[in-house]
Order: structure tokens, then C-alpha cells, then sequence
């Protein structure tokens, strides 16, 4: 039996090339405008799993995110990496003196804006998505405007890369992760990392504490982003991102960290998929 995916964006953008990475190519997805619409997806049963952007090595963390999955009591269960390599493209035939405007997502545009800056003639327009614009220009048979989008893209919608790889920083990696709406089982043996909510009082020390706690347990701090909590003024809401060896070590940290703090709650625990773009500590 086939597993359905919700991805955010349509067929051929960058959360579909995920979804056909993490669970190979034949994959059917739920196109989803928007990542509550995604999350809406999971929750009614329209899609099994979910494939979620988390955060980015340039633009950091997607809190938002973070906050719909706590807020739905989501599960994260897995997580892929995919380096952003954008590409220019069009209908076949055509080269980059016949386009006259290239649309895309805002931030695909300020991703390539060195090299669209030797274009000057070239009109830029922003649009809702980037794999939205190749399917409209394939769809429609518009020359003289091109796209910014994925390789997916350029294939399933049949237009041709003018320009390949037009980012202007090569290391650009989107971290996503995989959701459900209840957990899955993962042996303890293949667990070393864990994504965690804590909530602390308005106390001088309380995070430092808690802290060097995990330090003294071992693990390996990758990610930390406070949130107010409107609710309740001088309280905050972290949300923590770790990695380890041992699992007893994430054990110990995870039982007295639940002890210090006024909540806490696990996101999420699964294995650690993140290449190594450098030499560790």
C-alpha cells in the first residue's frame, strides 16, 4: 500500500523532491498551499505523513513551524537535508536574451540576484511559488519569461535550463523534517537526536542551568529559539534541537530537564541524517 505525503507547493517543487528522496521516487503527495493547510492534511487524514521545511543554513529557523507542530501535538519522525541549487529556465529553444521577465518566489529571486543583476533588462516578477511558475509557463506555453525552480521542476513540467545553478552561495541547505500525526517506533539504537519544547520562569539562571545540564549529559546542543508566550508575560517557550551518541545519555538530560522546567515536551526523536560540510568540533 502507497503512502500519501503532504508536501507544501505542488509537484515539483523543493518539498516534493523530498518527499521522492525520503521515500523514493513512486511517492503520491497532497499539494498543500500552505504548511497549515499541510498540517490540516495530517490531522483530517488526508495524507499519513508529512514533509515540513524546519529551517535553513542562511535565513535560520522556520519558528512558525516549529509552533504548528507543537500547537497540533505533531510528531517529527525523520528529517533530510537538500542543497538549494536554483536554476533558470524556460520553454525549450529559447536562450537568455529572449526572455524578457523572470518570475519566481522572493526568496528564490534574492537568492540568484547576483546573477540576475548582469540582466538589467530583464524585468523580475514575485510570485506565490516556484514550481507554480514552471508549471504555468509549461501549461500555457509562455515565451519570453522564465523561471526559477528545482530540477523536479525543469523535468516533470519539460522546460529547459538555460542557466544552471544561479545562487549566488553554493552552501545553501534547507533542513526538513518528516511528520505524523502519532509517533513511530525508532529502536533506541538508532535515536541521536531529539527535537524538545521546555518552558522556563523569568529567573535569572534557569536556562543556563538547564543548559549545563545537557552539556553534563553529553549532548551535543545544535539549535535554540526562544518564544514569549503571549499568554503568560516574562515566560518563554525554547525550542531545542540536540544530538547525541548514547541514548541513555539523552535519557538522564531528558528526565531531570523535565524535573527543572515549568513544561516540557518531546517533538520529536529520531535519527540524525545531517552531512558533514565540516570538520566537527
Amino acid at each position: 500500500m502507497e503512502t500519501k505525503i503532504a508536501i507544501q507547493g505542488i509537484k515539483g517543487s523543493f518539498h516534493h523532491q523530498v518527499a521522492k528522496d525520503y521515500f523514493y521516487q513512486n511517492v503520491i503527495v497532497d499539494e498543500c498551499l500552505s504548511f497549515e493547510e499541510l498540517v490540516d492534511s495530517l490531522l483530517k487524514g488526508n495524507s499519513e505523513q508529512a514533509v515540513m521545511a524546519i529551517e535553513n543554513s542562511i535565513a535560520g529557523p522556520i519558528i512558525p513551524n516549529y509552533a504548528l507542530i507543537d500547537k497540533n501535538n505533531l510528531h517529527i519522525i525523520g528529517e533530510h537535508y537538500l542543497d538549494i541549487i536554483q536554476n533558470l529556465m524556460a520553454l525549450p529553444g529559447q536562450k537568455i536574451e529572449d526572455i524578457q521577465e523572470v518570475h519566481s518566489h522572493p526568496m528564490a529571486l534574492l537568492q540568484c540576484m547576483d546573477f540576475l543583476k548582469k540582466y538589467p533588462n530583464i524585468k523580475l516578477v514575485e510570485d506565490k511559488d516556484t514550481a507554480e511558475t514552471a508549471r504555468r509557463i509549461h501549461e500555457n506555453q509562455i515565451k519570453g519569461i522564465a523561471a526559477i525552480a528545482s530540477i523536479t521542476a525543469a523535468e516533470m513540467y519539460n522546460l529547459e535550463i538555460i542557466a544552471p545553478s544561479i545562487q549566488t552561495i553554493d552552501n545553501n541547505m534547507t533542513r526538513f523534517v518528516i511528520l505524523k500525526k502519532e509517533n513511530s517506533f525508532v529502536s533506541e539504537e538508532e535515536i541521536n537526536r531529539a527535537s524538545i519544547k521546555f518552558e522556563l520562569d523569568h529567573k535569572r539562571g534557569s536556562l543556563a542551568a538547564v543548559l549545563n545540564v545537557m552539556s553534563d549529559c553529553k549532548l551535543n546542543l545544535t539549535k535554540i529559539q526562544s518564544l514569549p508566550k503571549i499568554e503568560t508575560p516574562w515566560k518563554y517557550s525554547f525550542f531545542v534541537d540536540v544530538t547525541f551518541e548514547k541514548y541513555e545519555d539523552y535519557a538522564k538530560a531528558k528526565a531531570l530537564v523535565s524535573i527543572m522546567a515549568h513544561y516540557f515536551k518531546v517533538l520529536g526523536e529520531y535519527k540524525n541524517t545531517k552531512p558533514l560540510l565540516e570538520s566537527p568540533n
